[in-house]
């Protein structure tokens, strides 16, 4: 019996996520910000408690999105269903409140900055999941922010600024941002059934692409334009190894026309992500 309740609460708080969030902060300390080595990163024991509440608040997040969203996903991934079939609601919410409390009270205990962070992360998380989520646009830039900001609070800890930091904020905003609108894609028909608006469902397909396409370009213009005023050789370097991934997106974006295609594009978003942080290790 704990078994199998040990074993939900890690499906559902997505344990496999966690673990690349720490993993990023953890590498944004060593090569972008702290000037340490990884081995003295990985005695720091202010950046595990950043870890650490950063992990929590994302697992609250992941079990209040799952709570409120059982019918949806009972018709967009019925197998994934983990609240209301192995895990009791009022064991998801319980949870869900725990989660909060523990990463909002060690945010607490690094700086008033962190707490404020976490605690206001885990409003927009709660309010995402209620509200924002079936609003068109909104509800992606909410999530893509919130994966962003777990690089950016990491300068925080430090009470460092890092260009590189930044570029890399915004790098997982924007391929957040991408996978997030081509999730809703792929989940048009059980979103349609419960009344969300979001951008596929307002939009249609092809004008939503359309939308992701410009989006795309935007962003790397704006990389290009860091790129032009810094004219520094690691925001160059940096620049010049997204032009395969960025690209890439681009390519399969176009070609896409079935819920098959999109959802391989999530998958592929969802690994340019993590060479993205693995690139971290780059910059020593």
């Amino acid at each position: 019996m704990h078994y199998k309740l040990v074993k939900a609460v890690i499906k559902v708080s997505r344990t496999g996520n966690l673990l690349i969030i720490a993993l990023t902060q953890l590498l944004a300390s060593a090569f972008l910000i702290s000037g340490e080595t990884m081995a003295s990163s990985l005695m720091n024991k202010r950046l595990w408690l950043l870890m650490f509440s950063t992990a929590a608040i994302a697992a609250a997040g992941n079990i209040i999105n799952d709570y409120y969203d059982i019918k949806i996903d009972l018709i967009n991934k019925p197998e994934k269903v983990v609240v209301g079939k192995d895990l009791k609601r009022r064991k998801a919410m319980a949870l869900h409140t725990l989660f909060n409390i523990m990463g909002i009270a060690i945010g607490a205990l690094l700086s008033w900055k962190i707490a404020l962070v976490n605690l206001t992360s885990a409003f927009a998380l709660w309010y995402y999941s209620n509200q924002l989520k079936r609003k068109a646009f909104i509800g992606n830039v909410v999530v893509a922010a919130l994966t962003g900001m777990s690089i950016w609070i990491v300068g925080l800890l430090y009470s460092k600024f890092s260009m590189l930091l930044l570029l890399y904020t915004l790098f997982a905003f924007f391929f957040n941002l991408i996978r997030e609108i081509v999730k809703d894609i792929v989940d048009m028909s059980g979103d349609k059934t419960f009344g969300c608006t979001t951008l596929p469902i307002i939009w249609g397909i092809r004008k939503t692409k359309r939308f992701m396409l410009w989006v795309t370009g935007v962003y790397y213009l704006t990389l290009l334009g860091l790129t032009a005023w810094y004219q520094d050789i690691q925001i160059m370097a940096f620049t010049s190894l997204l032009i395969l991934p960025v690209g890439f997106i681009f390519y399969f974006l176009l070609k896409a026309d079935t819920r098959k295609k999109f959802r391989k594009i999530t998958v592929y978003t969802k690994i340019i992500m993590l060479l993205g942080v693995l690139s971290m290790a780059l910059w020593i």
